[in-house]
């Protein structure tokens, strides 16, 4: 019997989206913590199958023809259902109602499609007796053998030959160099044949559009006579063409049998998120009890969104990560940034593989990259201005919930303590001060991108900087330094002033400081959150209000919210929907509503919420969200950004445990000290009792114990087996 406190697939499914051939649909991304595959427009095609470390780009192949006519070119709507085991696309055509189902087999490199096609009519009445589907296929697989260090996942040209292990009805495609493998075909009778067209060249992937080629194609004739008839199309890539074919017939010999696998393991992965003790995590996220679905949906939509990124594959150094990005872009890196935006889930979740994580990359020089491959624990990418402030975040919060107080004088790679760097990380923007008093972090690459002005002197990590020192302030007042903890407070206190005059009075918002000392207003979302999040206690209740003020007026919509203000001249600039007027990142509104609470406006932040939850019901969180005014939303949330240019984003974001943190740290006041001790924040009843008065976060984590904690404000020790 299923517990109601716990999620199941259903209950994380998403909307079903009916859309013509290249709306403004996001395509839907699966995962079996092997690797990712995207699910494409059409009805069976796959599209960047990414099995590390064999990658293939964004090539796409199973492309459907129908009575020998490529299906999308008939203009019948397809509807898709997305759950986090499957998709299960349908359409209706030339008097066929034609259903697939697409799943990453557990436990396997591969990806699997049911087929079941039924005549719209019966065959005694005029129906379909028979009908003929072919799948054009391609493989552009690789195994690069180094870091992936571009945002598209490698290719390479590749051969394709028949007779893959006795299948007549698969095609076997390889990397010339024998690194690679890709076997396709159906689990049916039916002949693989070759096209004849040389699998074509292209010079990688080209952004949301995939490789192209076609290596040959197999065709399938079903007799409807009785009724409706099913095929599978598998596709499995390994290191080795035994491996490859091997893997192929395994999943062949049953591909409903895949199908109802994939359901399994992720009914089984929703329940040991929140299971103490249970083996697949070396922790847990509390149980949330309450009557408010709203409140329960973007809890688990949130947990969801962390625990999809988890990645084991064969190779993988670090043994487990959790991938930034999925399924276009960044396959194999974590993102210092992302991971930390998810920090309070990291820490509940995962504390064993997040120790890990951190420990890598204090053993590496956080100022010259901005995430690490886990193919091969190397840097990826530029540095990224944020990664002091998320590293300190990171190390907080492990050491705040897990209680592991003595990582704190564990020595790294280069001999000094964990404590050592983190008050390293806390007095680095001393060293990048220009001209005036606070820190230079650059132009917009090291920034946001996509916002010409957010450059130089910012508000956000500056005010980041005054909570980092008091951070490492609290640090040495554990290890009994208060000399140093005294210190600390009082270079904090007097860097405030010094942020603060970046604040345009009476708007609401802060001006970046550039190096000839002008000041350019930047009505951005990140100044609001983070400046909201880490010092609101240091602001005026003037200036609270005004910012309250601004977000209302300028960046909140009503499901969503912009992360720049459309008043903003740099709205000029891009139209990359994660950091400009036309959209938000997804953690964004997550830590608008926690700056909210912060700022003294926890109703701005409930009565929010409701429109929030709408926009939960397109999958996991996506690297990007339109707000209404820019496009159309989807059965009223906020429409997930497509991953072609000029939008460039993906579908998925780990990013995602910002919705946890809000839950827990925000709307129920959660506040747990680097002693381990738990106490509320404000008095009284917390913000979520708003949205249901009786609702309890159960098995609470703090340390070495386990508290139950009431919207109504009672903290109590948990009951053993109360919460699950």
């Amino acid at each position: 019997m299923s517990n109601p406190l716990l999620p199941t697939v259903d209950d994380l499914a998403a909307d079903s989206v009916t859309h013509h051939y290249d709306d403004l649909i996001a395509p839907a991304g699966l995962t079996n913590f092997l690797g990712t595959t995207r699910v494409e427009h059409d009805l069976t095609a796959v599209g960047a199958v990414t099995f590390p470390p064999v990658a293939q780009g964004g090539a796409v192949t199973g492309v459907l023809f129908v009575d020998g006519r490529v299906f999308e070119s008939y203009g019948v709507p397809v509807t898709h259902e997305w759950r986090p085991d499957r998709v299960v696309r349908t359409a209706s055509v030339n008097g066929l109602e034609i259903v697939t189902t697409t799943v990453c087999v557990p436990g396997e490199t591969a990806v699997a499609v049911d087929v079941v096609v039924t005549p719209l009519a019966p065959a005694s009445a005029g129906g379909r007796k028979a009908a003929t589907l072919t799948l054009a296929l391609n493989a552009r697989v690789t195994d690069a053998g180094h870091a992936w260090l571009d945002a598209e996942p490698p290719d390479a040209t590749n051969t394709v030959s028949t007779g893959a292990g006795g299948w007549a009805s698969a095609l076997v495609f390889g990397d010339p160099g024998g690194g690679a493998w890709s076997v396709q075909g159906v689990d049916v009778s039916a002949e693989a044949r070759l096209s004849g067209i040389p699998v074509g060249e292209t010079e990688g992937f080209e952004i949301g559009i995939g490789g192209m080629g076609r290596g040959g194609e197999v065709a399938v004739t079903l007799d409807l006579t009785g009724g409706a008839a099913r095929f599978g199309f598998v596709q499995c890539v390994a290191t080795s063409r035994e491996e490859a074919e091997a893997g192929f017939a395994r999943v062949a010999a049953d591909v409903p049998g895949a199908v109802c696998a994939s359901e399994a393991l992720w009914n089984r992965q929703l329940e040991a998120i929140f299971t103490p003790g249970d083996s697949e995590y070396s922790g847990h996220l509390p149980v949330l009890d309450t009557a408010s679905d709203d409140l329960r949906r973007l809890y688990w939509w949130g947990a969801l969104g962390v625990v999809w990124f988890r990645r084991e594959f064969a190779g993988n150094v670090l043994g487990r990560s959790y991938d930034t990005l999925m399924p276009n872009y960044w396959a194999t890196t974590t993102f210092i940034w992302d991971y930390s935006l998810s920090s309070v889930s990291h820490a509940l979740l995962d504390p064993v593989e997040m120790k890990r994580q951190l420990t890598h990359w204090i053993g590496s020089d956080i100022h010259t990259h901005f995430g690490t491959s886990s193919l091969t624990g190397g840097p990826v990418g530029r540095w990224y201005s944020v990664n002091d402030y998320a590293m300190t975040r990171l190390v907080s919060d492990y050491v705040r919930f897990t209680g592991d107080r003595g990582y704190l004088d564990e020595e790294m790679a280069d001999g000094r303590p964990v404590r050592e760097h983190l008050l390293s990380w806390a007095k680095a923007w001393q060293g990048l001060r220009g001209g005036g008093p606070l820190a230079d972090y650059g132009g917009i690459d090291n920034l946001l991108e996509c916002v010409s002005s957010y450059t130089h002197e910012v508000a956000s990590l500056n005010a980041a900087n005054v909570w980092c020192l008091r951070t490492a302030a609290d640090v040495a007042s554990l290890a009994g330094d208060e000399v140093l903890a005294v210190s600390l407070r009082a270079e904090a206190d007097d860097l405030v002033a010094d942020v603060l005059d970046l604040y345009d009075p009476g708007t609401g918002h802060f001006v970046a400081r550039q190096p000839d000392g002008s000041r350019l207003p930047v009505r951005h979302c990140y100044d609001f959150n983070v400046v909201g999040t880490t010092i609101a206690g240091d602001l005026t209740a003037e200036q609270r209000a005004e910012m309250v003020a601004f977000f209302r007026r300028e960046l909140q919509t009503e499901n969503w919210m912009r992360a720049l203000s459309p008043w903003d001249p740099d709205a000029s600039f891009s139209v990359r929907p994660d950091h400009q007027w036309n959209g938000a990142y997804p953690a964004w509104p997550a830590d608008a509503a926690r700056a909210l609470v912060a700022l003294g406006a926890e109703g701005v932040a409930t009565e929010w919420i409701g429109g929030l939850v709408r926009s939960t019901n397109q999958g996991p969180t996506g690297q990007a969200h339109f707000v209404e005014e820019a496009l159309a939303g989807i059965n009223g949330g906020a429409r997930k950004a497509p991953p072609q240019l000029p939008y460039i984003t993906d579908w998925a974001c780990s990013s995602s445990g910002a919705w946890v943190a809000l839950v827990i740290e925000s709307l129920f006041g959660v506040s747990v000290a680097l002693d381990g001790s738990l106490s509320l924040i404000g008095s009284g009843a917390a913000a979520a009792s708003a949205l249901d008065p009786d609702a309890v976060l159960r098995g609470v984590r703090a340390g070495d114990r386990l508290y139950d904690v009431h919207a109504d404000g009672r903290v109590v020790a948990a009951l053993p087996g109360h919460y699950s």
